[in-house]
């Protein structure tokens, strides 16, 4: 089939791979601008290296973005990971039109961090949606799905590149074809159980240290890797990455107080929570210099008995827009 590609980063170049290489005819590469000093886009970088033509547009709403895609007359255009809104007027060009990736099972978690929440809520389960946009943010009719589990121990960074990104990149071929040949159903999303979540940045991620365990556990693991569960310390900010929670099963094995550090070991600080603690095992600090926990410890002279930064615990579901 002929296609366009409309994505960025890795996962854009995955999926615009995935197609070259089974024989697909890529026409041309749509781009999110790059802001001033941010990376190379992968996607952009890949599309050029290959000779395919590239279109860096500040938005898709324009007359100019409608004609470079008519121009390009495809069968199909995918969206891989698109943050650009995309109007009916752009989507329907293509003889078949478009799909779209979305990394949570739909109508549950639409919205730009839809991989963060169902780990920070503590959903045992998630997975992505190809479905065909419309001018409603991921609310358009469904594809196909697949599902991903979420173990205990789960992070934002295994969920994603263990599960939702290899399997999106399959996906897309496999919903692609199901378009093409005409093979494809559509289903409405229930929008009595749909749910959107805004952004997870660092209000959502700021830790509250008197949380019950399972609240900071999850917290910290659907920030891993990014935007990384923060505390401050001296009043420095440190993101705390590699959690473990260990459960209290009795009032005897209490330890310290909510944000009291109970243990420092070769590489990993403990914690006391309600519940429990938690140890971590990585930090980051405002430099962006990533260490053992215990390292960091050392650096800064702490020891067990010294109190982490308390403040009130948020409301999870005003944070995430509910």
């Amino acid at each position: 089939m002929r296609i366009a590609i409309i994505g960025q980063q890795a996962f854009g170049k995955s999926v615009l791979e995935a197609f070259l290489a089974r024989g697909d005819e890529v026409a041309g590469v749509f781009c999110a601008p790059e802001k001033p000093g941010a990376r190379p886009d992968p996607l952009r970088l890949a599309a050029e290296e290959l000779g395919l033509r590239v279109f860096q547009l500040p938005n898709l709403k324009s007359p100019t973005a409608e004609g470079a895609l008519r121009a390009l007359d495809v069968d199909l255009a995918v969206m891989a990971y698109v943050l650009q809104f995309a109007p009916q007027s752009f989507v329907n060009i293509p003889r078949h039109g478009t799909i779209q990736y979305h990394p949570s099972l739909l109508p549950k978690y639409r919205g730009p961090s839809s991989i963060n929440w169902p780990i920070i809520k503590g959903d045992t389960e998630t997975g992505l949606t190809i479905f065909r946009p419309t001018d409603g943010l991921d609310e358009g009719p469904v594809i196909l799905q697949k599902r991903v589990a979420i173990g205990p121990e789960d992070t934002l960074g295994t969920v994603y590149f263990d599960g939702l990104f290899p399997l999106g990149v399959e996906a897309m071929l496999e919903a692609a074809d199901l378009v093409v040949e005409g093979r494809h159903t559509e289903t409405v999303q229930d929008e009595d159980a749909a749910s959107y979540e805004g952004w997870c940045r660092d209000a959502e991620a700021r830790i509250s240290w008197s949380a019950h365990i399972d609240m900071i556990h999850n917290l910290i693991r659907g920030c891993d890797p990014a935007p990384g569960a923060w505390t401050t310390v001296l009043g420095e900010k440190v993101r705390l990455f590699e959690a473990r929670k260990h459960q209290v099963r009795r009032f005897g094995d209490v330890q310290g107080k909510p944000g009291e550090i109970v243990g420092i070991a070769e590489e990993t600080i403990t914690i006391s929570v309600q519940g429990g603690t938690v140890e971590i095992a990585k930090v980051r600090t405002e430099a962006g210099k990533k260490m053992s926990a215990a390292a960091f410890a050392k650096s800064l002279g702490l020891s067990t008995g010294d109190k982490l930064e308390s403040h009130a615990a948020p409301d999870l579901a005003a944070a995430s827009g509910q």
